[in-house]
């Protein structure tokens, strides 16, 4: 949005300047992501995120586990004619079964064959998954991580081990757990990551593990946080304090149960508050794009609460917040959201204030004169919000009410009245039809039209009418239709909320109706959604 030029910026402290060795990212998104329930990711969409994640920056993006389905052997098989600009592919398996030798494991076979520079293989840490899980000794599962990375270091991968419920395994028996990473590095893993597989841990006990090991054994400290307890992000940070040089999670923090650590909200913090270089340099502006590209990808409505790349991350609704930004923009922010490809939203509500509805008619391009009329409008949308209105997603009905509170608007049309009838004919089933009459200028429209609906008749009969004099409607097309019932402990004469979405070639606009009369609210919300889109069409 347009800041008003009274808007000053305070002194931030997260200003980047790394002083420190860089991490290295490692996206699990096409992996440990798609474990969420209710993701399903075709081979073209995990080409396309692992695209995006590239130029985004990312160095390792892990593409799934090629021996488990066929959906990951043709990913690594399309992976290999790709131009990677910045990442690695990184394939995921586990060490050999027990009893075998890697050279004749199937697994580890598969992990070859997928021909990626980086193999990531996972092994057993804690005492109590070696003898209830894989049921064998504590020695043979020494032998199969060491073998295991061994032979595919040989064969000339990189290899990531990955110690599974490392510090669960910490707690049972520390000394076997600090074993198992020993002789994953006696056999050549490049990174040795720990796991909190269960998602269980403090961040206390994740800094004070993390610390041992680093003294306890050679070589870059990974780590890997599953959210269970809601730790995830911090887990992961303090973990980076503690001296970890690679940081596992995914997009959005998809993953199994509760999710994965979220690298939305890492990778800002480890940029901008830690100052750990761990991306391309200046692309972090794209997480937002990056964030909403992979929910829409993965089919999946994105958080828009979240931390950092949510829209409403740095949205202000209280009067005395929208005041204060508007004289202060970092008074209520605790960065810059242009860092992280987001900005700066005043929402209107019942709560808000003159600089609320000042910010919006700046933010919408609205002259407001000497700004009389905000008193005026501020009681009218306390008014309707305690009606059942709800104006913090419907910009264009604030829009229009401040439109209307203007010395010298004159609305493009003006109803004078509409009929909405629903019948069942014989042989035709079910009819509506509404019809419509309304003023432009001097002259009177009236029109009727027939639609699968009462809602879908007005909208029809209302464009009949003024397409003759305003043609630009046809450009105008409703995208989305929300009901909801505001308190349906009255049953069938509960107050419904309607919210309707429109679009146009370049823009989108919300508009809101509320009413007992189901008709009525979809008829307010309509009539302020073309009467914004003609408004903005005659001013640009």
């Amino acid at each position: 949005m347009t800041q008003s030029t009274e808007t000053t910026a305070a002194p931030q402290s997260n200003q980047r300047v790394h002083l420190a060795a860089p991490v290295e990212t490692y996206d699990t998104t096409l992996r440990d992501g798609t474990q969420r329930e209710g993701i399903s990711l075709s081979c073209d969409d995990k080409i396309r995120i692992a695209r995006r994640l590239d130029s985004f920056g990312i160095p390792v993006i892990e593409g799934g586990w090629p021996g488990s389905n066929p959906k990951d052997e043709e990913f690594f098989l399309r992976a290999r004619d790709e131009e990677w600009e910045h990442a690695q592919i990184a394939a995921f398996g586990s060490t050999c079964r027990v009893g075998s030798a890697p050279e004749d494991d199937a697994n580890i076979k598969a992990l070859l064959e997928a021909q990626t520079p980086i193999c990531t293989v996972v092994g057993k840490t804690s005492p109590f998954h070696v003898k209830e899980v894989l049921r064998t000794t504590p020695e043979e599962n020494l032998r199969i991580i060491e073998e295991s990375v061994a032979y595919l270091v040989d064969q000339g991968r990189r290899v990531i081990y990955d110690a599974e419920h490392f510090f669960d395994g910490c707690r049972e028996d520390q000394a076997y757990a600090l074993e198992t990473l020993a002789v994953a590095a006696r056999g050549g893993a490049d990174t040795l990551v720990l796991c909190d597989t269960n998602g269980g841990s403090l961040p206390w006990e994740i800094e004070d593990l993390t610390r041992i090991v680093r003294v306890s054994v050679e070589g870059p400290i990974g780590i890997h946080c599953h959210d269970d307890g809601g730790c995830a992000v911090a887990n992961t940070i303090v973990a980076v304090r503690a001296g970890v040089r690679h940081v596992q999670g995914t997009i959005n923090g998809y993953g199994e149960r509760c999710g994965n650590a979220n690298l939305c909200v890492v990778l800002p913090h480890l940029e901008i508050n830690v100052g750990r270089r761990c991306m391309e340099p200046e692309n972090l502006d794209q997480l937002f794009d990056l964030s909403r590209f992979v929910a829409e990808v993965a089919n999946l409505a994105q958080d828009e609460h979240m931390a950092f790349v949510g829209r409403s991350a740095f949205a202000h609704k209280g009067g005395i917040h929208a005041s204060a930004v508007r004289r202060a923009v970092d008074s209520y922010q605790h960065i810059d959201p242009a860092l992280v490809g987001n900005q700066t939203r005043i929402v209107v509500s019942e709560l808000a204030g003159r600089a609320s509805l000042q910010s919006k008619a700046e933010e919408l391009g609205i002259s407001t004169g000497d700004g009389s009329q905000y008193v005026e409008v501020l009681n009218r949308i306390k008014e309707l919000e305690a009606r059942g209105f709800s104006f913090e997603a419907a910009g264009a009905s604030v829009a229009m009410m401040l439109e209307r509170h203007t010395q010298d608007y004159t609305p493009p049309f003006e109803l004078i009245d509409y009929t909405a009838t629903v019948e069942h004919r014989e042989q035709r089933g079910m009819v509506t039809e509404a019809t419509v009459k309304v003023r432009v200028g001097d002259e009177v429209f009236h029109t009727a039209a027939e639609g699968n609906g009462p809602v879908n008749a007005l909208d029809k009969a209302l464009r009949k009418a003024l397409l003759p004099v305003f043609p630009q409607i046809q450009n105008f097309h409703l995208v989305d239709y929300k009901v909801r019932i505001l308190d349906g402990s009255n049953a069938t004469g509960a107050t419904t909320r309607v919210l309707v979405d429109t679009q146009n070639s370049s823009s989108r606009w919300s508009t809101v109706g509320a009413s007992t009369n189901i008709i009525e609210a979809s008829w307010l919300a309509l009539v302020d959604s073309l009467e914004y889109g003609l408004v903005v069409d005659q001013r640009n």
